[in-house]
């Protein structure tokens, strides 16, 4: 279902695959269960991190889940190889993105070899360096992205203890903001 509505969204001329955004959140996980550790930011209570990646209209293309104790810059790659090849219109689909942005969480010099490597031009603040680098403006689609699927309750808090199911919720969410993207529903 979101592999379509992501063909439909580029029928439509919604969606642009040349530039993707990268940024994660993480979740509180009740029960534990598969994909989760002690989170960081809450008190090593059991989490979940969610990487998201967007298109540059804030189009959600790949969710990852992850355990809330592994580090940002170890998910990126992932994500980029989950780079979804979107049909839609004639001509063979789009591999990798063009380009990539992040935040400081993302700071890597071999994840930038790498990424230059594939082709991708990877803007990646730089950890320890002042802010007003003006990457918060093209961020921040990815940020109401990440809002809009955290609205979703199933999300918000996990509940559910199996990873599969976990993953089946992140993509009924993605598929439900690119629907509302596709009819111009408010989100």
């Amino acid at each position: 279902m979101h592999a379509d509505l992501l063909a439909a969204l580029k029928r439509e001329g919604k969606l642009d695959l040349d530039t993707v955004i990268i940024d994660g959140v993480t979740v509180r996980a009740f029960g534990g269960g598969e994909a989760t550790g002690p989170s960081p930011v809450d008190r090593r209570k059991p989490g979940t991190k969610h990487t998201v990646m967007v298109d540059k209209n804030g189009v959600p293309l790949v969710i990852r889940s992850v355990g809330a104790n592994d580090s940002d810059h170890r998910q990126i790659l992932p994500v980029i190889l989950e780079f979804p090849k979107v049909g839609g219109k004639p001509g063979r689909p789009k591999e990798l993105p063009d380009e990539v942005y992040a935040d400081r969480g993302y700071d890597s010099e071999p994840l930038r070899g790498l990424l230059r490597w594939l082709g991708i031009e990877p803007h990646i603040a730089k950890r320890r360096t002042p802010h007003g680098s003006g990457l918060g403006k093209i961020r921040w689609v990815v940020e109401r992205t990440i809002s809009w699927l955290t609205g979703l309750r199933r999300l918000r808090v996990r509940y559910d203890r199996l990873g599969v199911i976990m993953d089946a919720w992140a993509t009924l969410a993605a598929s439900i903001v690119c629907f509302r993207i596709l009819n111009n529903e408010p989100i």
